[in-house]
């Protein structure tokens, strides 16, 4: 058992309500930990979002408990033996120790249990099952310290086993790897996932999204791409990058970090790609996007590919007739492409001032209201119909084309020359 503390690395340690919570957890002989992700973390010095707590009390038992403290509790997944308490607004997942006792590959029947070792062991990585005391003290039981300290993402026990009971552990292997790992992933984990990837056809598509999600969201992805990709992983949940690469990856985590770009989950999956736009609505389709992100992939794909050296005159009217946030991601994508090729291309550095010149030019423009309505076509007698719809399009079509600049009293009278002409 390891002497470590967060203590002085987890000012949410000192909250009242958590410090009460573990206090009644606690007494009569039993036990409650702080458990998990928040312990990583605090190692790690990364933010701590969500706090779970494991405790020897038995769901009936926790739910009594929290509630005779003036806590709110909800049985959120009573059957697993987790309770969402609930103070001040703020919710803590309280699970009762347990060991699997069968599992299906995703799901799995659980004993409850007073083991801290066996609780531990049912988990997924070593940096995932450390605990930690109310005043600090972590307990380490598998080895995560150590690894932390390594940057190594491991598997507790057999990696094969490990993910045989729950396929999503393919996914989260690459992902903790892209947020907490270094080097290369541990060798015996990257091979059990490449040998048992077919296991993720079983898992739900929304299941995959957000885990491909949380993983594109990462600081830099852009290893854990690679190796999902050497072991066939990526192909199975993501078969659009294949044969399209995964190399533009990295040159927009360097743009996002120089230019001071937000990372976009999306704006990254679409660097992976292939900006077709049926095979974009299959993919949307496919893994449950929700429809505002299905929406900007399919008109990331398309909007029309721009030229570095395009005038910030015919980008207006590309920006007015198209969709402002794909071809915003157009140019990110572009212009991260051309940084990447600087060091090995002369002609990329000005083609990356092209982009960059667009791309401030598309975040200062403002779309302009086309100054006439249906009811002044009306006006000139016009009824509704075909010739009505026409008129109306080829005014703003040549209102658009001469950098709409025509006022209202000029396209009137141009509208009247049309009919005349007409």
């Amino acid at each position: 058992m390891s002497q470590v503390s967060i203590a002085d690395k987890a000012d949410w340690l000192n909250d009242k309500h958590l410090k009460r919570l573990l206090e009644v957890l606690s007494g009569d002989g039993e036990e409650a930990r702080i458990a998990g992700g928040a312990v990583r973390n605090a190692l790690i010095g990364e933010p701590v979002a969500d706090i779970d707590v494991a405790s020897t009390t038995l769901p009936d038992e926790t739910m009594r408990r929290v509630k005779a403290a003036g806590f709110k509790a909800v049985p959120t997944g009573i059957d697993h033996g987790t309770i969402t308490v609930v103070a001040a607004g703020k919710g803590y997942e309280v699970t009762t120790l347990r060991a699997d006792i069968e599992t299906d590959g995703r799901h799995a029947k659980v004993s409850f249990g007073r083991d801290w070792k066996a609780d531990a062991e049912r988990r997924d990585f070593t940096i995932n099952a450390l605990y930690a005391k109310a005043d600090g003290t972590i307990v380490d039981l598998v080895g995560g310290i150590a690894d932390i300290e390594a940057r190594q993402l491991r598997f507790i026990g057999d990696a094969e086993k490990r993910i045989r009971e729950d396929y999503l552990r393919i996914l989260r292997f690459f992902r903790f790897f892209a947020w907490y790992g270094a080097g290369r992933p541990d060798a015996e984990g990257l091979k059990a996932c490449a040998r048992l990837k077919e296991g993720l056809d079983r898992l739900s598509p929304e299941r995959v999204w957000t885990e491909l999600k949380k993983l594109l969201s990462a600081p830099d992805p852009s290893r854990a791409l690679l190796w999902m990709r050497q072991a066939g992983v990526l192909s199975r949940v993501l078969p659009e990058s294949e044969k399209w690469g995964i190399d533009a990856v990295h040159g927009l985590v360097a743009a996002e970090r120089d230019l001071g770009w937000s990372p976009q989950a999306l704006l990254r999956l679409e660097a992976i790609v292939p900006p077709d736009a049926a095979r974009m609505k299959t993919l949307a389709e496919r893994l449950r996007f929700s429809t505002e992100e299905g929406n900007r992939l399919q008109r990331w794909a398309l909007a029309p590919a721009i030229d570095a050296r395009m005038t910030e005159g015919a980008l207006a009217k590309t920006l007015y007739l198209g969709d402002r946030q794909a071809i915003v991601d157009r140019l990110k994508l572009s212009l991260a492409s051309a940084r990447a090729r600087v060091a090995t291309n002369d002609g990329a550095l000005v083609e990356a001032g092209g982009y960059a010149r667009l791309l401030g030019f598309a975040g200062k423009w403002e779309k302009p209201a086309f100054p006439i309505k249906g009811a002044d076509i009306s006006a000139l007698g016009v009824p509704p119909g075909p010739k009505f719809g026409t008129l109306l399009k080829n005014l703003e079509g040549e209102w658009v084309d001469k950098g709409f600049q025509p006022d209202r009293g000029a396209l009137l009278e141009r509208a009247a020359e049309m009919l005349a002409a007409d």
